[in-house]
């Protein structure tokens, strides 16, 4: 399927540029100027959320969401040896980033690489290090710089509060599983880049009008606190939790019935699992007890709206990711059915 190669080579380009929640400016130009191409209008919101409005058939305007902010760290202080401590920037394991290499990012608009260890790395040395807890205390980054003391450091212009990106490492195998980090949620906005691109090439426009909002602070909480008011339904996409006890897996689209929040709305939950199985998709449908979404963001900054959640599966969110092009494309094949596109049945 050509959209579907166009989406894993989005992904593979807008998953290598660095955007923890707030730091988004250059991600957003990468998704602008993607649609652009596909005649889009758009607009920013002040914290520098992404809205790209698509007419439709009707005046009446439906949402969709996608978040482009990822899991990174915040440096916290300089080390007399020339190290950076850290503070997290969103909700993640630490033993998920031990050993990861990184990249900070000074606010005089520089860039150093380095990687994150604890602060006794080798059991050559340490007597702890393989029973030192894992929390951001005992974390710390080693430069890949000439820096062997917090003069040397500051002479690099790196300071408290630079912001720190994880390499994604990302992976596209033979057997069509896609592994990296930030995944969540970037998966979902080069799907729903995808769905622009069918739109401009078909030339069908959806039932309802498009209000595609790209936040960019949802792993902190507030991605989507505020949206175009004229939004009555919206439906986020972002990525199916899977493990323990749940019926979702990498190759499903995943329809959420309830989260941390709470229940979606039960109407709009039904038509995406009407349009699933009209369009034959292979769905499944899950509650996830410690998971939120711009939907409830949205709903906290007290818009009145009805909500829903989709999102491909996703294998050890928050960490180092997994996914597969089918469960992608068929949460891309949802989207379509959902806003009204002609199924063609190909795949």
């Amino acid at each position: 399927m050509e959209t579907m190669s166009y989406v894993i080579s989005m992904l593979e380009k807008i998953v290598n540029i660095p955007s923890p929640s707030g730091y988004t400016r250059e991600v957003m130009q990468a998704v602008e100027e993607e649609a652009e191409k596909f005649g889009c209008s758009f607009a920013y919101n002040r914290k520098g959320g992404l809205i790209i409005e698509v007419p439709g058939q009707k005046q009446e305007v439906l949402g969709l969401s996608a978040h482009v902010d990822t899991l990174g760290a915040m440096v916290r202080s300089i080390t007399p040896a020339g190290m950076l401590t850290l503070v997290p920037v969103g909700g993640y394991m630490m033993e998920t980033i031990e050993g990861m290499y990184c990249k900070i990012h000074t606010r005089t608009g520089k860039t150093y690489t380095g990687t994150i260890l604890t602060k006794e790395p080798s059991v050559h040395t340490y007597d702890n290090a393989r029973t030192l807890e894992r929390k951001a205390r005992n974390m710390e980054i080693r430069l890949d710089e000439l820096a062997e003391s917090a003069d040397d450091v500051k002479d690099l212009e790196i300071a408290p509060g630079d912001y720190i990106s994880f390499d994604p490492m990302f992976v596209h195998t033979k057997s069509g599983f896609i592994k990296s980090r930030h995944l969540d949620d970037k998966a979902s906005v080069a799907i729903l880049l995808g769905v622009l691109k069918d739109i401009f090439k078909s030339g069908h426009k959806p039932e309802r009008t498009l209000k595609i909002v790209i936040s960019n602070y949802e792993e902190v909480g507030f991605g989507a606190s505020w949206i175009p008011e004229d939004i009555e339904e919206f439906l986020a996409v972002d990525m199916g939790a899977l493990g323990d006890d749940l019926t979702g897996n990498e190759r499903k689209v995943s329809i959420c019935a309830q989260d941390s929040t709470g229940p979606y709305d039960y109407e709009m939950t039904n038509r995406l699992i009407a349009v699933a199985k009209e369009r034959g998709l292979d769905y499944a449908v899950d509650v996830f007890p410690h998971y939120g979404s711009d939907v409830g963001a949205a709903m906290k900054g007290g818009h009145n709206i009805r909500g829903a959640l989709i999102g491909p599966g996703v294998h050890a969110s928050h960490g180092t990711e997994r996914t597969h092009e089918k469960g992608m494309e068929q949460t891309l094949k949802l989207i379509e059915g959902f806003i009204g596109l002609p199924f063609d049945g190909r795949s």
